[in-house]
């Protein structure tokens, strides 16, 4: 008996602490809904309904609330977290895309792909109270680690706007070799890695000269092989909390590539779903999630094994893929 008590409370002392904390939400950009995956048991633990053609999700900082942008109907939903009700449908710009929200917590800013501006919405208020010019095509917007920069991509004229959080003005400009698609930062803020059209791999950024410095490949797809998405081969990008791989989807081969960090050399190789879009990582750099839009399910995967686990059957299309830290 004394036995198999202390082995219980060496199991609670080692548990992993997201067991009762961590979520993940994935947005299903054919549906209405936010899916809600459980790390723990990998099963889905709830489905929120919000408005159609979900695309960007992000958290304020005290979790909450979330923002869901349609694609549709041109509004940024605010969402309470605990009764997963929609407060207020804020009006945008045509197609809005995705979202990302300043420390504070008191600006969110929404790319808006049929126009060249980013639309900021004022979270006190709940009410748009802006327009950022940031180039043609604005589809993805990111945080910079310092957290003194919103980084917007523009598709139509490939190049990235930084945004200066204080003054909501552009700052400064990156221009690239290609569409940008997906990106993200090294731990340090150094780098950028930037995943482009056409480009079965990424870019790397120099985050304080603002250039690119060269490419890196991800490994040759099956011969004759054609992207979920036209001229899309690598859309879904990051790095774990620990910093020590970065992983890289490809719509190619219907796989995941982990590179070692900082020297980013390869290290696997993973098969998943179809159409990998988007993933994410549990706080502790134990599972990555990777959205397969083209099967409508979520790979989860084992970092130290680089392994896929299982599969989680989600909505109609899932895309962008987050994983929050609740509150206890």
């Amino acid at each position: 008996m004394l036995i198999t008590m202390r082995k219980f409370l060496l199991f609670l002392l080692t548990a992993p602490l997201f067991a009762t904390s961590v979520h993940i939400y994935v947005a299903n950009s054919d549906g209405d809904n936010i899916t809600v995956i459980d790390p723990l048991t990998n099963s889905v633990s709830a489905d929120i309904k919000v408005s159609k053609n979900p695309h960007g999700i992000v958290f304020s900082p005290d979790k909450s609330r979330f923002y869901v942008s349609s694609e549709s109907e041109d509004v940024l939903d605010i969402v309470d977290r605990k009764t997963s009700k929609i407060i207020r449908r804020v009006p945008l710009g045509r197609r809005p895309n995705n979202v990302a929200i300043t420390p504070d917590g008191r600006r969110v800013y929404v790319c808006i792909r049929q126009e060249s501006w980013v639309d900021v919405v004022d979270t006190a208020s709940m009410e748009k109270v802006k327009s950022i010019p940031v180039g043609q095509g604005p589809h993805n917007v990111y945080l910079s680690p310092d957290g003194h920069h919103m980084i917007a991509t523009s598709t139509g004229e490939n190049k990235l706007t930084a945004i200066d959080i204080k003054t909501e003005k552009p700052g400064f400009t990156i221009p690239l070799p290609g569409v940008p698609r997906p990106l993200t930062f090294d731990a340090k803020g150094n780098r950028i890695f930037v995943q482009l059209s056409k480009l079965h791999g990424f870019a790397v950024v120099d985050y304080e000269t603002r250039k690119v410095t060269g490419n890196i490949l991800l490994p040759d797809g099956p011969a004759g092989a054609k992207p979920l998405i036209p001229d899309t081969y690598s859309h879904g990008i990051g790095v774990t909390p620990d910093g020590k791989t970065l992983w890289v989807t490809s719509l190619l081969d219907n796989s995941v590539s982990v590179f070692s960090m900082p020297d980013l050399k390869h290290l696997a190789t993973i098969p998943v779903g179809r159409g990998p879009d988007w993933l994410t990582f549990t706080p502790d750099s134990l599972r990555c999630f990777v959205s397969n839009a083209g099967s409508n399910s979520v790979s989860v995967l084992d970092v130290p094994s680089r392994k896929e686990i299982t599969k989680v059957a989600v909505g109609k299309i899932p895309k962008r893929i987050i994983t929050v830290e609740l509150p206890q």
